[in-house]
């Protein structure tokens, strides 16, 4: 059952698929670390739309894979990067989605937090017109039940002129939270339009305005989410941080080691990688929770190679990869996403991405993602 997978040099290369799925089983949420899987969405595949048309979303399939994390006891990070915000699903689709997925949540008793942003602003705007745009989206996800996670704002960074205004704006916004929330740092690895983010591309700056921020609230911030990719700046953040106030990895390229953490402290996770690795993440942290370190670095050491992979750059197209592998592992029945994404990688590194989560045991079903991959490489015309 040989397949042929085609590499960046267009040479195809023989691999054998495996046949036995990693063993792992649903369980409660952990007791040693808060872990979010930033989810995505399923676009809907017998949609008549155009890449710029709004998102059609598959509502069942969506919210059954929100069901299919909670089983496993992971939070879940709702209408996120992950989830196309910005690139494919506007703010009318992510309203929708941070309303079904809330009711979702209480129905199946599971975790929820759900990014706030300034999306449905679509020209220029003012400093007043971004908190505006903020505080709507706050009072929906409030309403709905769900954490907040205030995210990085294209348009805040745009109209800001120094790190002042950040902390007017986010000041402004915590005085009004009614719970603690989670501040989001996206760099501008995964959205090149928040580069400069906190008033400064010195990121020595810019992390001591976002300390600034917490400092004159740190009753309202819950956490925060740290999306950099630079394991040393997370930890030195996180070793700065007042106490109570948590600090969620959302670096994909490091996150074994900075959930498990060192003598001084450990992150949280909130991971658009455990979007695919839930289960296998969920599996790890249960060890961790039993003070196994050496255990959890054993199951989750291995998955590296794959996050970065699928996060390789341009890393804000990392969500074509965590779809592919969805469709592969059985979660929707086709590869379509939102905004036409599913075009945004190569061949080849569709075919690494199959062999390196086939090779830790992702697929329930390994044969039908070893079929289903094989319908993908006839599409592309690979012989066999």
């Amino acid at each position: 059952m040989t397949l042929h997978l085609p590499d960046a040099n267009g040479t195809l290369r023989a691999y054998e698929p495996r046949t036995e799925p990693l063993a792992t089983t649903p369980g409660a949420p952990f007791t040693s670390r808060t872990v979010f899987s930033a989810a995505h969405v399923v676009a809907d595949p017998y949609a008549d739309v155009s890449p710029d048309s709004p998102a059609a979303v598959d509502w069942d399939a969506t919210l059954a894979f929100r069901r299919h994390l909670w089983s496993h006891g992971l939070g879940v990070a709702e209408a996120m990067d992950t989830a196309q915000r910005g690139m494919g699903l506007d703010w009318a689709g992510a309203a929708e989605l941070i309303r079904r997925s809330a009711a979702e949540a209480r129905s199946a008793g599971g975790r929820i937090a759900c990014g706030v942003g300034t999306d449905q602003l679509t020209a220029p705007a003012t400093l007043a017109e971004v908190r505006q745009a903020y505080e709507e989206q706050l009072a929906l996800v409030e309403e709905s039940g769900a954490q907040a996670i205030l995210m990085a704002s294209r348009a805040l960074a745009a109209a800001a002129r120094g790190p002042e205004d950040y902390l007017e704006v986010y000041g402004h916004l915590l005085r009004q939270a009614a719970e603690p929330v989670v501040l989001h740092w996206l760099g501008p690895m995964f959205d090149p339009a928040l580069e400069g983010y906190w008033g400064s591309p010195d990121l020595d700056a810019a992390t001591d305005t976002f300390l600034e921020v917490i400092a004159a609230h740190p009753d309202k911030v819950d956490g925060i989410k740290v999306s950099l990719l630079d394991a040393q700046r997370e930890i030195d953040l996180r070793r700065r941080l007042p106490q109570g106030v948590r600090c969620y990895t959302g670096d994909d390229f490091h996150y074994p080691e900075l959930i498990a953490g060192d003598d001084q402290g450990f992150s949280h996770a909130l991971l658009g990688i455990f979007d695919p690795l839930g289960p296998l993440a969920a599996e790890a942290v249960r060890v961790l929770d039993t003070g196994n370190t050496e255990g959890f670095r054993a199951l989750l050491d291995p998955t590296v190679e794959l996050s970065r992979h699928l996060f390789q750059a341009p890393t804000r197209f990392y969500k074509t990869g965590v779809v592919l592998l969805a469709w592969l592992a059985g979660h929707q029945s086709h590869f379509t996403m939102v905004g036409g994404l599913q075009s945004a990688r190569s061949l080849p590194h569709f075919a690494r991405a199959y062999e390196l989560a086939d090779g830790l045991g992702l697929f329930p079903d390994p044969k039908l993602a070893e079929d289903r991959m094989r319908t993908l490489l006839d599409l592309y015309g690979v012989t066999r």
